[in-house]
């Protein structure tokens, strides 16, 4: 864990003033580059030292087999583990022939800065060799958003104490050794030199190599291309080998001269195209690259950016390290979906290779949400990612006794890649996410094409595998048994309440659906008696409840399950999953992440304020947060029943995950669903949107911390501003045509908005909440307010 704040609070930027090699590995997850096809993890252009080099590119995986000390019927036989790709950040140095190693001579000075509205990585170090000559460096790197297959350099020498011989090798480098891993099941697969050589090329300027993968058969080109400005002679050659092209150039600079070195990067893969395509692809976007230039590719960043914020921008006044935090989430948040372009986006983005860089339910519940208010069109991509698996999907469900499609718990091109059946097999509620996250597209972008060409379809196969995982008892109530919630600590259990309310609410918007598209539902082969029969199903939905005690149970009978022994539980043995057997978690009262909690976010409307408060106290006595994924729904809701100060606590936990490896795993890549739910944190918790009725909503209220708290939301071609203050809000539109007109509802009166005619409503006073929620023993909240901060 980074005990101190690493990076000074900036609004715009994130800034390491000096090196430190003891999380290094952390720093280069934070200074990720990526726009969701590409991603560069923050390597020192040197190339060593590193913590965990890593060049990615979105669902280039290889196969490898799934372990298993017994298998059984229907357990996957591979699992896809994204590939550490040609590395083409390589810029090595040489200073009168000493290599420019951090570790050896003398750093006199060393800065890195993420700018999250330029959307490039700036370093700048100043270094006297053990021989004692000194040259000053300044390096900016980015990954294009609007060009999507390029990256870019610009590498800059200047000699400081005397004339110097430079040499600059530049290079492409295929099949990198990595550190060995741990046993974390959280962790990737270690693949040595997954990648075999098919083609090498050199120009005079650069150089080109073309991979295949072993298994998955994957083909993968890298090429680079440089602009040399030195201020006298120079020479400039490239050499290549099968796993390596090298350019090299030299030239000898005097005292206050600079060298500026700009290289171009282009990726490509393809599980289809000829080897002479894929050469033809990446050397046509170079040549795109070099004709707008390094300053072109620059403003087309910025100005990306730009436009992204104007929508996105999420203003804090109160808590200068959330402001930076949640900026700094968003910005990760936009680079790993921006141009997945049907690809999937990863739990780690392309920032690093934790869990294999595989995609799970985190991006339809916490992603996606954001992303549709915020930057929609990543949102329709990811969607058409999730139905081009629907094959896949159905195959499991098959092989599963079930109808429909069983999406799987974690995966990269669609088939299940999980190895531990009570999740890959058991947590269907990953069906009910995908949907929810269709109808809130739907509905927040007025989508019909898409909701008609594949989201019909996605929701009427996701309501035939519930009606077919279900059955009715002789009560005629609709039970799901068997099932994995959200909580992994609470596996194969049955009617697990978020389980049965998002499918319930999943099985009421697919029989809508229908409705809207009868000839569309008809090609499906969908009747109106399996329409009926969803309905049925979800209007009889059992959820559990303990009347003895007044509140919900997660799943049928959890409140009589034995309490775990907290007391007797160190805090190095925690997270829980490395330290005991999952056996001995299934039987006890402990919950690793939000589950009931998360259903009275996502599924409001199920639950009255009391039962809300009743069961918000309730779980919070036995909730771990062995999961990034907790602590933002836990703000929601403690925001919700009346604790701002709780929900403001579990707000810097959200947010600063990685800032401060909170979780000591930032090593292997950012937690996506943390940094996005910093945002639903502000907007859902404090802001108190909610859409569950298919109408817009909010309910604000602020902690004591916070003075100010102003964010945008796209909603139906129109763009809504609220700001919110200690005792009232304010809604404007930005955007939309003159008689647009928005109608809302702030804590529970509705409000009509136009353009032109902001409304401001009063925040009526807090109710009292009652006594303050406790934690289980040993796991309150990680993060607290400096006490000597206002």
């Amino acid at each position: 864990m980074i005990r101190e704040r690493a990076y000074p609070v900036e609004p715009w930027h994130v800034r390491e003033t000096r090196l430190d090699m003891d999380v290094l590995a952390q720093s280069e997850s934070v200074f990720a580059l990526s726009n969701g096809h590409v991603g560069l993890r923050g390597n020192l252009d040197e190339g060593e030292p590193h913590g965990l080099p890593g060049t990615y590119l979105n669902s280039f995986y290889e196969l490898r087999p799934l372990p298993y000390a017994e298998a059984g019927f229907g357990f996957p036989e591979s699992g896809q583990t994204i590939v550490n790709v040609t590395n083409g950040k390589l810029i090595r140095l040489l200073v009168d022939d000493e290599p420019l190693d951090v570790r050896y001579g003398e750093l006199l000075a060393h800065e890195r800065v993420l700018d999250l509205r330029a959307g490039t990585l700036h370093r700048e170090l100043h270094w006297r060799s053990p021989a004692g000559r000194e040259v000053k460096v300044r390096s900016t790197r980015l990954v294009s958003f609007t060009q999507r297959a390029v990256a870019a350099i610009n590498y800059e020498v200047e000699a400081v104490d005397g004339p110097l011989r430079l040499i600059l090798q530049s290079e492409l480098v295929a099949n990198e050794a990595l550190p060995p891993q741990s046993r974390d099941p959280r962790v990737a697969a270690v693949l040595e030199s997954p990648l075999q050589a098919e083609e090498e090329l050199t120009t005079a300027d650069g150089g080109l190599l073309i991979h295949r993968t072993k298994v998955s058969g994957l083909r993968v080109a890298a090429a680079m291309e440089h602009e040399v400005y030195a201020p006298a002679r120079k020479t400039i050659q490239s050499e290549g080998y099968e796993d390596w092209v090298r350019t090299t150039i030299g030239c000898v600079l005097q005292p206050g001269e600079t060298l500026r070195v700009v290289k171009y990067l282009a990726y490509g893969w393809s599980s289809r195209r000829s080897l002479p395509a894929m050469r033809d692809q990446v050397e046509a976007a170079l040549t795109g690259a070099r004709l707008d230039g390094w300053d072109g590719l620059r403003r087309e960043q910025r100005e990306y950016l730009e436009e992204f914020w104007d929508a996105a921008d999420v203003v804090v006044e109160g808590d200068p390290e959330i402001q930076q935090a949640v900026r700094f989430g968003m910005f990760h948040v936009l680079q790993a979906g921006s141009r997945a372009e049907r690809r999937p986006i990863a739990a780690k983005g392309l920032t690093g290779p934790g869990y294999d860089g595989h995609a799970f339910w985190d991006t339809e519940m916490f992603v996606l949400p954001v992303l549709t208010y915020t930057h929609p069109a990543a949102v329709r991509d990811a969607l058409h990612w999730r139905h081009g698996t629907l094959a896949a999907a159905h195959e499991r469900a098959r092989t599963l006794n079930l109808e429909g499609a069983a999406f799987p718990w974690r995966t990269i091109e669609g088939p299940e890649s999980s190895g531990y059946w009570p999740a890959g097999t058991a947590a269907f509620h990953i069906a009910a996410g995908i949907a929810d996250a269709l109808r809130r597209y739907v509905q927040v972008t007025q989508d019909t094409d898409l909701e008609r060409e594949i989201g019909l379809e996605l929701l009427v196969e996701t309501a035939r595998l519930w009606r077919s995982l279900g059955h009715h008892d002789r009560h005629g109530q609709f039970h799901i048994d068997g099932v994995t919630g959200p909580d992994e600590y609470t596996a194969v259990k049955n009617d697990n309440i978020y389980t049965n309310l998002m499918a319930q609410r999943n099985l009421i918007t697919a029989a809508d659906a229908v409705m809207r598209y009868r000839d569309e539902a008809f090609h499906l082969g969908v009747t109106d008696e399996e329409a009926a029969a969803w309905r049925d199903a979800a209007a009889s939905m059992h959820v559990p409840y303990d009347e003895e005690i007044d509140v919900h149970e997660q799943v049928e009978g959890f409140t009589r399950l034995q309490e775990w022994d907290f007391a007797q539980t160190p805090p190095e043995k925690y997270p829980l999953l490395l330290h005991y057997p999952y056996f001995d978690l299934y039987r006890k009262q402990v919950v690793k992440q939000a589950d009931l909690v998360l259903a009275m976010h996502w599924r409001g409307d199920a639950f009255t304020p009391e039962q809300k408060l009743r069961n918000f106290l309730y779980y919070e006595r036995r909730t771990v947060r062995d999961s990034s994924l907790s602590a933002c729904t836990q703000a929601v809701l403690a925001a919700e029943v009346g604790h701002p100060e709780l929900a403001h606590i579990y707000l810097r936990e959200a947010a600063l995950m990685d800032l401060h490896d909170l979780n000591e795993n930032t090593r292997d890549g950012v937690h996506m669903a943390s940094l996005a739910g910093a945002w639903i944190a502000l907007v859902a918790g404090f802001g108190g949107l909610r859409d569950h009725d298919g109408n817009l909503s909010f309910a604000p209220r602020l902690s004591s911390r916070l003075e100010r708290l102003e964010f945008s939301l796209q909603w139906r071609g129109m763009r809504l501003r609220v700001d919110v203050r200690p005792y009232e809000t304010t809604y404007s539109l930005r955007r939309g045509d003159p008689g647009d007109v928005l109608e809302l509802r702030h804590h529970g009166e509705p409000v009509r908005v136009t353009c032109g005619e902001p409304v401001t409503m009063p925040i009526p006073p807090a109710e009292v909440s009652g006594p303050a929620p406790e934690q289980a023993p040993g796991r309150a909240p990680l993060l607290r307010l400096p006490e000597n901060e206002p």
